[in-house]
């Protein structure tokens, strides 16, 4: 055998062995996608509003600080929307050095219009867009972290295009109800000042509280419920706390949570803030020592403690939980908050039976069509056929071995690649040996006849394959689940395609060729 010859056996051979290895064994190695294995399929939407909230409480706060920094006192600010607030107060001297403010640091975020003696402050529609978009792509990663964590295999996490909704979808997953939970404790984690009752601990109904504020609540206060408890932590009830709508701190601020034991030996859940939230959390509790300091996760109050000193960095959330559920708001909180409350708009389970069949059909499907296409090739093209064959069945172990060492999850539309990349396969095989019958009827030689029709076919075979691979790229990247996983695999199997069918089709005619003086070729 030429050297040339040699070298081109011995890669094709490396080649074949490495893919070989990279997709054996093939359950082992071939992740499965959610309509083969089985899982939850999920729909979320992100109520950006709360994010916006957050937001427009935080720059109010800056504000406020930084009017108190240049002296300004008497200044009073109010959440007047989800994307606006409201400053009053001060006199004509500060509403112009607030004014000065909002044109040194606010004016690229914000809109100043007057009212009277209030300066209300809206958010515009760039920051409003930014924020909204920013609160899906951290939803996304937050809920990506916290089914890593579990441990769910290929997991497809990903916005959707319209509406702030999240696709999840969640193979292989063996407790279903736990994931669910896990995904819908937002643990959206809010520290809120109590304004009354003044120590904390709740009321029994809201128009205790209304009475309070003489029938009308502040624009500055809202009420939250929470659970209220017996002496021995039973839920008996409903207690309801006037709290300040500011959020001066919330989880974004959190750097590490953990569980703990609290004073009698009860799960609870050991949190440290962030330098900057520390700093704020110790300005709030510092400023109002005998307050009540409610710890609000997911818009309800977990507990409302007094404030007795200035706390700074660390601090502890209490409630009747049970060490799973410790366990639980641990990760959700190390993971990240949210950014915003989720909702379901769309849940499915697909069982395992059910992706078992799948898996059944789709393999069944998949050998029968394979069978056809190699009766075909060999009964019409004969001895030629088996190099059409033999390149095909290369091809598969190159798409298998590629899926496994990209970590490509194959889905019952990535059959359907599978068998599209076994037709076009052999559609170049087919284009190829058609050349070759042209050039052999036109008297030309068979080694003449070959590098004809290998030339000549090759501009067809790649404007084919080219074509249609970026086809499959657009799949493969905006493409969700199943779809998803049609580009990938008909993706790298046309990659496959046109190695098997160009360079190792080739070196199979060129190596019968070099054995012996072929006279007819069977074709």
């Amino acid at each position: 055998m030429k050297r040339p010859l040699l070298w081109r056996g011995l890669l094709i051979l490396a080649v074949t062995v490495v893919f070989l290895a990279l997709a054996y064994p093939p359950q082992k190695k071939i992740n499965l996608g959610l309509d083969l294995q089985g899982g939850m399929h999920l729909v979320l939407q992100v109520h950006t509003e709360d994010a916006l909230r957050a937001e427009t409480d935080s720059d109010l706060t800056r504000l406020l600080d930084l009017a108190k920094q240049e002296g300004v006192t008497g200044l009073k600010g109010r959440r007047s929307g989800d994307s606006a607030f409201a400053v009053s107060g001060g006199g004509p001297d500060a509403r112009d050095k607030v004014s000065n403010l909002y044109d040194r640091a606010f004016r690229n975020r914000w809109e100043l219009t007057r009212q009277g003696e209030d300066m209300v402050f809206t958010m515009n529609a760039q920051t409003v867009n930014e924020v909204s978009n920013g609160a899906v792509r951290q939803a996304v990663q937050t809920i990506d972290n916290r089914v890593n964590a579990y441990g769910v295999a290929e997991p497809v996490i990903q916005p959707m295009t319209t509406g702030h909704r999240i696709l999840v979808q969640l193979p292989g997953v063996d407790d279903p109800e736990r994931v669910r939970r896990l995904i819908k404790s937002t643990a959206f984690l809010e520290f809120r000042l109590v304004k009354f009752p003044k120590g904390g601990g709740g009321v029994g109904s809201r128009e205790e509280i209304l009475a309070n504020y003489g029938g009308h609540l502040p624009d500055d206060v809202e009420v939250l419920e929470g659970d209220r408890l017996d002496a021995d932590k039973n839920v008996v009830g409903t207690s309801y706390y006037a709290v300040d709508k500011r959020r001066t701190v919330t989880g974004r601020d959190l750097a590490n949570a953990k569980p703990g034991q609290g004073n009698f030996g009860q799960p609870v859940v050991e949190f440290t803030l962030k330098p900057e939230g520390a700093e704020a959390f110790g300005e709030l509790t510092g400023r109002n020592v005998g307050s009540g300091l409610a710890i609000v996760l997911d818009g309800r109050v977990v507990e409302a403690p007094v404030i007795h000193s200035k706390i700074t960095d660390r601090g502890q959330i209490e409630g009747r939980f049970t060490q799973q559920q410790v366990q639980d708001l641990v990760t959700t909180l190390r993971s990240g908050a949210l950014p915003a409350s989720i909702t379901y708009l769309e849940e499915r389970t697909v069982g395992p039976s059910l992706g078992r069949d799948s898996i059944n059909n789709g393999v069944r499907a998949g050998i029968l069509g394979t069978l056809l296409v190699v009766v075909t090739m060999l009964v019409y093209y004969r001895l030629s056929g088996v190099n059409a064959v033999t390149a095909l069945i290369l091809n598969i172990i190159i798409l298998f071995g590629g899926m496994a060492a990209f970590g490509f999850t194959l889905t019952l539309p990535g059959i359907a690649g599978v068998i599209l990349t076994i037709g076009m396969a052999v559609d170049a095989n087919v284009l190829v040996f058609e050349r070759i019958r042209e050039e052999l009827r036109a008297g030309r030689t068979v080694r003449s006849a070959i590098d004809f029709g290998f030339d000549r076919a090759f501009t067809s075979i790649i404007d084919t394959h080219v074509t249609t691979m970026v086809s499959a790229l657009i799949l493969l990247v905006v493409g969700t689940g199943p779809i998803k996983g049609f580009g990938v695999t008909l993706f790298i199997g046309l990659l496959a395609s046109l190695f098997t069918a160009v360079f190792v089709s080739r070196w199979l005619f060129d190596v019968v060729l070099s054995r012996r003086r072929v006279q007819q070729l069977s074709i």
